[in-house]
């Protein structure tokens, strides 16, 4: 499980932003008994949280961030900055003194086996500055450093408009085979060569990195690429998601947009667009539908329901990009009641323009966080509402101190 995310300087994001799922030590937990999950490593950890903000306030940054990170350990790219993706106020010509490509990445994780893993990441526009992975085996165990990466010297060089990258690396390894002392022994990598250091520790066979890896590709899913994400999921590997659409459990997630609905054939080909959804009347008429002449909100849940399914059957954490853009405000909050009902130990954090959702009667106000851009810099903050010592659970009027500016996260003027 996710207990806690750091990240700098990405995109609209220039100073550190914290996000974290650790639920409160105070009595308060009392009050949402299934809002949370204990692990044996000491840490009571939040299955949901939502992102509130305005438009183009930086929510989608925040997601886009992870998605970025993740795919780091997708493949062996080389890692840097790229500068479309650095904050707007770091960048400048080379020779500006306020200009700073370096993006810092730190994530905090409870994985499979129990161990709790931090992983520190730095990269500038070249290469990567500092990569660091370390572990406990409960909250109060004392870390010990797996890797530590650093780097000791830069080489840039422009030969006819055409730049080449010598890099010079510190290097300590907890576990020092051979094979890994041969690979770290390089004196020199380019940057056509550099991956993540973690990864080829994790392909050597090291347990703790593979541990880690395994859980950075298989545990989270960070989903920000369409306006549109029944649109977007049609053209995305399916194989997968025919796999969960025939799970008998996924109908009864997908009856929550619908009770009528009894029944779907799969179109293997393409199934968030030509599948019949069957639904059946009181009198026990059954009529069916394709799913692309279905209604919006129906097309839509179909395709979250895919990640619902494996946030609680699968113990997916899962970030989601205005995941009620279309959807129901009831149907939304039986979604989350859905999601702490089950015992699992998935997670679902997402972002939505559904005000409704500051409701201390369903979260704890660790569970509810705002984006805001600051209006002079354009430089977006995010923070909970637990950063409100005074908005106490026995205010009832949250969503009025929202739209009156109170508690940031609104369009300003």
């Amino acid at each position: 499980m996710l207990i806690s995310y750091k990240f700098k300087n990405f995109c609209s994001f220039a100073e550190e932003a914290e996000f974290d799922l650790l639920a409160p030590r105070n009595k308060v937990k009392s009050r949402f008994p299934d809002n949370y999950v204990e692990t044996e490593t000491g840490y009571d950890i939040l299955k949901t949280a939502v992102l509130i903000g305005e438009n183009a306030g930086g929510k989608s940054n925040f997601i886009n961030s992870l998605f970025f990170l993740k795919g780091l350990f997708e493949n062996n790219k080389t890692v840097h900055a790229y500068k479309n993706l650095i904050n707007i106020n770091h960048l400048g010509t080379p020779s500006d003194e306020k200009r700073c490509t370096l993006q810092e990445f730190a994530i905090q994780v409870v994985a499979d086996t129990g161990a709790v893993y931090h992983y520190n990441l730095y990269i500038d526009e070249y290469c990567i500055v500092r990569e660091e992975l370390s572990y406990r085996n409960d909250k109060n165990g004392r870390e010990k450093v797996i890797l530590f990466l650093e780097r000791e010297s830069l080489d840039v060089k422009n030969v006819e408009n055409r730049i080449t990258v010598s890099v010079n690396y510190n290097i300590c390894v907890k576990n020092s085979k051979r094979e890994i002392e041969e690979l770290f022994a390089q004196p020199t990598f380019t940057k056509e060569n550099v991956g993540l250091f973690i990864t080829k520790l994790a392909i050597l066979g090291d347990e703790h990195a593979k541990e880690f890896v395994n859980w950075m590709n298989d545990r989270l899913i960070a989903e920000s690429q369409s306006n549109d994400y029944s649109l977007y999921r049609e053209w995305q590997n399916v194989e997968e998601d025919i796999r969960i659409i025939q799970d008998p459990r996924f109908l009864d997630i997908l009856r929550m947009v619908d009770y009528s609905i009894c029944d779907i054939e799969i179109d293997e080909e393409k199934p968030f667009r030509n599948s019949r959804i069957i639904r059946k009347t009181k009198d026990g008429k059954s009529f069916s539908r394709e799913l692309k002449g279905d209604s919006g909100g129906v097309r839509e849940f179909f395709a979250w329901a895919v990640q619902l399914f494996r946030v609680v059957y699968e113990d997916k954490i899962v970030f989601a990009d205005e995941m009620d853009r279309v959807i129901n405000p009831i149907l939304a909050e039986r979604m989350i009641a859905f999601i702490n009902g089950k015992k699992h130990r998935g997670q679902f954090i997402f972002s939505s323009h559904n005000v409704l959702h500051l409701d201390l009667k369903n979260y704890m106000k660790e569970q509810i966080y705002f984006v805001t851009k600051n209006r002079d810099n354009l430089n977006s903050e995010l923070y909970s509402l637990a950063d409100f010592p005074d908005v106490r659970y026995e205010t009832a009027k949250i969503y009025e101190f929202y739209m009156k500016g109170i508690l940031g996260g609104t369009a300003f003027e």
